[in-house]
């Protein structure tokens, strides 16, 4: 998907996205392939091959410690089976949902908020897995919206997005976000998508890009909520990039104007990291 994004960019023609969309279905094709393999050969050692090493022989103290022996030896290789087993299904259920996703981008049409979770493969969780934490309560928390009126799947689709971004799902926040935009052009929350999508992006560990969209929702917005953090993540990734003065220049325009906001406060402690003049 990297040389997609840099295709759509750059402004290529559709028959060059449509290339990619193939090397997609390539690389989509080649993890299925894999993952058939990891099962064939789960199924290969779960196949008996019809003889046994255990030799029960002696008087009844020796035939007892043999059996406790041959046990303990059963109970450990199947516990350490047992991992084996749900380890291929974790990462196995987690590459088929970043199928699905992968699947979702390519496919026309397709609405990236309804892939939902993955079910595990087998059918159930592993036995020996951790409970999943219980899903997140719906956020009450106000929403950047300068008090403007917002539709219920505005309000939705932007929350999913912050909840991607809060459980570190950084990719799939980047992408909401980015749809949040084209889905509500002009929407109140326009600034804080912009805002959020460079926190996912620099998440991801995309600064360079990152810092375009920390530039879009100050410069586009000056005014608006986000607009002080967007100038100070602005100045931080600027440094993180290497253009120390940009980076002080621009993390010194933030206290010037925002004064005694908490990005104010960033901003400082972010020049003094830099040994800003």
């Amino acid at each position: 998907m990297r040389r997609l994004c840099i295709a759509l960019c750059l402004g290529v023609t559709a028959s060059a996205a449509a290339a990619q969309n193939s090397g997609s279905l390539a690389d989509i094709r080649q993890d299925l392939s894999a993952l058939t393999s990891e099962i064939q050969k789960l199924r290969q050692e779960s196949s008996t091959t019809g003889g046994t090493s255990v030799v029960v022989s002696g008087d009844m103290l020796d035939r007892i410690n043999t059996i406790e022996a041959e046990l303990a030896r059963v109970t450990n290789r199947t516990e350490e089976l047992g991992h084996r087993i749900d380890r291929v299904v974790q990462d196995g259920t987690n590459r088929i949902g970043d199928l699905e996703f992968r699947l979702c981008e390519v496919e026309p049409g397709c609405d990236l908020g309804s892939v939902g979770q993955t079910t595990p493969l087998g059918g159930q969780a592993p036995a020996t897995s951790a409970a999943p934490a219980p899903a997140p309560a719906p956020s009450t928390e106000p929403l950047p919206s300068g008090g403007a009126e917002l539709a219920v799947g505005e309000q939705t689709d932007f929350r999913r997005a912050q909840e991607a971004l809060a459980s570190g799902d950084f990719r799939g926040a980047a992408t909401q976000f980015a749809a949040f935009r084209q889905t509500y052009p002009g929407s109140p929350l326009e600034p804080a998508a912009f805002l959020g999508e460079g926190r996912a992006l620099e998440g991801g560990g995309d600064v360079r890009e990152a810092a375009r969209r920390y530039l879009d929702a100050y410069a586009n917005y000056p005014e608006s909520e986000p607009a002080p953090e967007a100038l100070w993540r602005l100045g931080a990734a600027l440094g993180t990039l290497g253009s120390t003065n940009e980076a002080c220049v621009t993390l010194g325009e933030v206290g010037t104007r925002y004064p005694g906001s908490a990005a104010a406060t960033e901003a400082q402690a972010a020049r003094g990291r830099l040994s800003c003049p």
